[in-house]
């Protein structure tokens, strides 16, 4: 196992570096988040690696932070997401953005995300729901106005409520009290429908 990288980067582009170490250059798939922290060609940069083997290639992929290698790492052991996938939702959402989504129910906001569909956005919220209180490392979530609506308005909907009602409901109750838990606004919620 590869677990990281030191090197001189020879070559870099937004999904993809070569760094030179010992005298061989390696090829790293990146998230666009990494590329984003990476220094100027020709300086020493370190990567965080997973080592994926396939029949047919090893794929070396590189990560910024251990927060970014341990979403990808809990990405791939969900069924019919691969590497590329977990290398693509790495690249669209924000590692917080992410944790944030899978705690609130938030499906949304995982569809947007290039080559994630509602059914896989579903699955990733059933399969890594236990695992998102343990993600974050020490991210700090904040429960802000968005994310009570998105949680009040994520209970509405397994509830079976439909997203129109249960929407204008809690944005209601937010403009009656901007400061009011999740809970609450849940009970008053189901009180007005």
């Amino acid at each position: 196992m590869i677990a990281s990288i030191r090197g001189k980067l020879i070559r870099k582009s937004p999904t993809s570096v070569v760094i030179e170490t010992g005298g061989v250059g390696f090829h790293l798939f990146i998230p666009v988040s990494s590329h984003s922290v990476l220094g100027d060609i020709g300086e020493e940069v370190t990567l965080l690696t997973h080592l994926h083997v396939r029949d047919d290639a090893l794929l070396l992929f590189g990560f910024a932070t251990s927060d970014e290698r341990d979403l990808f790492l809990s990405l791939i052991s969900v069924s019919g997401v691969g590497p590329k996938l977990a290398q693509s939702v790495l690249s669209g959402i924000s590692v917080e953005d992410f944790y944030t989504a899978i705690q609130h129910h938030n499906v949304d906001t995982l569809s947007r995300v290039p080559g994630i569909g509602k059914k896989t956005a579903e699955r990733l919220m059933v399969e890594l729901k236990d695992k998102a209180g343990k993600f974050g490392h020490g991210l700090k979530i904040q429960p802000e106005a968005a994310s009570i609506a998105e949680e009040g308005i994520g209970a509405l909907l397994s509830l079976g409520y439909k997203r129109h009602l249960a929407e204008s409901i809690v944005q209601k109750l937010l403009k009656q009290d901007a400061s009011i838990s999740v809970e609450i606004l849940i009970r008053r919620a189901l009180r007005e429908m």
